[in-house]
């Protein structure tokens, strides 16, 4: 039997890997990271990115079991890729004590047996000199299994290992499919190719391919990148991920100092106070050739001058890119035929668990149920 991937991301790297080590024969397609992304006609990814925070702590059964799946494998990528794309610095989730968000987190610790440090306001400005939170602030710190991932080295690392396994990559878009009772058909720059079973992890250009057969918002997001000189950047080595539980909004993550591509280091702030949906394909990739949102990236560095107000910023960077959130907060992992399935919708946390819910695609795809703690999301 010959299984097709459609989407070389961080979800379907991660599936055709799976696949391959379950000894299938497997097709992973989809295009590499553009070189000039404001030129480029094709699909995007989110995943063109130095700095994503991974975590076991998550409100949500599914998301928390889904993150400490994948960080457990996180060495075995590393190992058999010889990529190294996790920095376990910890991760740091603080907010008012009190609020609904923080009570969330320690019934989360509680319920995972989830080791966590706890800190009140004075033992966090102790530990954590370079951050300033507002009075009643509270913090709980993940120090294992818990701080940033790279994730273009992740998929990188997951090309590389599933290939060494048995991938084989083509490295172009898939425009079309007919499923047929002989298979299904996709439609590719180099020709047709016929396949028994597909999945698609195809995020945010799904629509492209299958419309709104399943239920999915795609919303546009705007990042700021801050950089740093050499010096200030050794000043925050011991830094860890932060996430501020803001009681009446998003919550901002903030990433510590990463080198990016162009050799510079950077400290992230994501935060957009807008949901920009994103209505089709041609949305999408306007979006990723944009700049984002006007005005967020100043509300941004407000925020991280707050929350960071000895932090000398030595330029800034604005970079887009896209998440799809599902009705119910769950990935589709779903059959749409008896030959097609879907691994899509990572409702702003694909990831950090991108490898489990690459390994689930590769179970519903090669005829497998689901373990009964994920069945909520097929």
């Amino acid at each position: 039997m010959k299984y097709a991937v459609i989407g070389a991301g961080l979800i379907g790297s991660a599936a055709a890997r799976h696949m391959a080590l379950a000894g299938l024969d497997v097709t992973l397609i989809g295009p590499g990271e553009p070189a000039d992304l404001r030129s480029h006609a094709g699909v995007f990814g989110s995943h063109y990115d130095e700095g994503r925070i991974t975590r076991g702590l998550d409100p949500m059964p599914f998301w928390s079991r889904a993150s400490r799946a994948s960080i457990a494998r996180y060495g075995e990528i590393e190992a058999a890729s010889g990529i190294r794309f996790y920095s376990e610095v910890g991760c740091l989730m603080a907010g008012p004590e009190g609020s609904s968000k923080m009570a969330a987190i320690d019934e989360v610790a509680a319920r995972d047996a989830l080791s966590c440090e706890y800190f009140d306001r004075d033992a966090l400005a102790r530990r954590f000199p370079y951050f300033a939170f507002p009075d009643g602030a509270t913090g709980r710190f993940e120090a294992v299994g818990a701080g940033h991932i790279s994730p273009r080295s992740l998929v990188r690392a997951q090309l590389t290992a599933g290939v060494a396994a048995g991938v084989q990559h083509l490295a172009e878009e898939v425009t079309g499919f007919d499923d047929g009772p002989d298979g299904v058909t996709l439609h590719c720059a180099s020709g047709p190719r016929v396949f028994d079973r597909v999945l698609m992890a195809t995020g945010g250009f799904s629509d492209a391919l299958i419309g709104s057969v399943l239920p999915m918002e795609v919303y546009g997001r705007t990042v700021a990148l801050f950089e740093l000189e050499e010096a200030e950047a050794a000043r925050l080595a011991s830094m860890p991920s932060l996430i501020w539980q803001d009681p009446d909004r998003d919550n901002p993550y903030l990433l510590p100092p990463i080198r990016y591509p162009d050799g510079k280091v950077y400290v992230k702030l994501g935060y957009d106070p807008e949901d920009i949906l994103l209505r089709d394909t041609a949305d999408v990739k306007a979006w990723f050739r944009s700049e984002g949102t006007p005005g967020v990236a100043d509300q941004i560095e407000a925020m991280i001058r707050d929350r960071m107000p000895d932090l000398a910023i030595a330029g800034r960077r604005v970079v887009t890119c896209v998440t799809s959130y599902t009705p119910n907060q769950l990935p589709h992992l779903k059959a749409l035929s008896d030959r097609v399935f879907t691994a899509i919708g990572g409702c702003g946390r694909a990831a950090k668990n991108s490898d489990e819910l690459g390994r689930l695609g590769a179970v519903i795809v090669s005829g497998g149920a689901l373990p009964d703690w994920a069945v909520e999301a097929g």
